[in-house]
């Protein structure tokens, strides 16, 4: 089962993908969002047999699926390969880091290239939704925890990640998780660790691997999170991104105003988002923007 959010005649609407369109559950079930259906334990035991009209995809817009997560708990350097293309070695425990709710963008909208970078970069991954509250689990309960999976694109500013020494600017800038098309139940995915995922820009190849790369796999970043922080109904765990990213291509290429980024994984789906400058934005006013525009001594 798929199920998305999306919006038509200004409302938003949950909705199932079927076989001819998108099957509208939102009267059945009286939730607007994934995140709304999630709170209510007893309306997810209704969603499979929910029937409601059917609906042309061609005429309305696909949102993110939870358009206001309570948390996104991201993963850095979660991948061998792309560890390998760094030259460094796998971190010993996962790396967790967060993006606020701002970051959530929809699939197809725009996303601002800020004046204070010179080198955005993508970042493909695949993201669990939580279905339950889960505190202190193991590993053998995760799989009960994870409702499903969605695409997950993990903007950055690769100036600022190396500027600030951590990475809360750099990612969790407005816009800087597109999310979509679609969560699929953990049904449909029955071993998240063989699943093809690549990011293409402007219709070129730039990420091309296998969750199978991840450092820790998908039950044990579950686990390791839920020691310390509380999993609620609709959070997201973004588990990383594999090698090819524009950073530490070579030469390393960053996106621009016009460029369209594309992050898709097997039987999940796939969400394209172009990039577009701040308003105002010039390439000299570009670079001296950041902390200098901060004025001096304010680091």
């Amino acid at each position: 089962m798929h199920l998305l959010t999306y919006a038509r005649d200004g409302s938003t609407r949950l909705g199932r993908r079927g076989a001819d369109g998108i099957v509208d559950l939102t009267d059945a079930l009286d939730v607007a969002d994934v995140g709304a259906l999630l709170a209510r334990p007893d309306l997810v035991e209704r969603v499979a047999d929910a029937t409601g009209e059917a609906v042309d995809r061609a005429t309305v817009e696909v949102r993110a699926p939870i358009t206001r997560p309570g948390k996104i708990i991201c993963v850095g350097l979660n991948y061998h390969d792309h560890c390998r293309e760094q030259s460094i070695e796998p971190p010993a425990y996962p790396m967790l880091f967060s993006k606020f709710a701002n970051a959530v963008a929809d699939p197809g909208a725009p996303v601002t290239r800020p004046v204070a970078t010179e080198k955005l970069d993508l970042e493909c991954e695949l993201a669990v939704v939580v279905g339950r509250r889960a505190s202190r689990i193991g590993r053998e309960e995760a799989a009960s925890v994870i409702f499903g999976y969605t695409v997950l694109n993990d903007v950055t500013m690769r100036d600022l990640q190396r500027e600030d020494r951590q990475w809360l600017r750099a990612k969790g800038s407005d816009g800087f998780a597109p999310m979509g098309p679609a969560v699929a139940t953990a049904d449909e995915v029955p071993d998240p660790q063989a699943l093809r995922l690549r990011s293409f820009v402007n219709g070129e190849t730039w990420q091309d691997s296998s969750t199978a790369e991840m450092v820790f796999d998908v039950a044990t970043i579950v686990a390791f999170a839920s020691r310390t922080i509380t999993l609620e109904p609709g959070d997201v765990i973004a588990t990383g991104t594999p090698a090819g990213v524009g950073h530490y291509q070579a030469p390393p290429r960053y996106l621009a105003d016009g460029d369209v980024m594309r992050c898709e994984i097997e039987g999940i789906g796939a969400i394209e988002n172009p990039v577009v400058d701040q308003p105002g934005r010039t390439d000299d006013h570009a670079m001296a923007a950041g902390v200098a525009s901060l004025g001096a001594g304010s680091r």
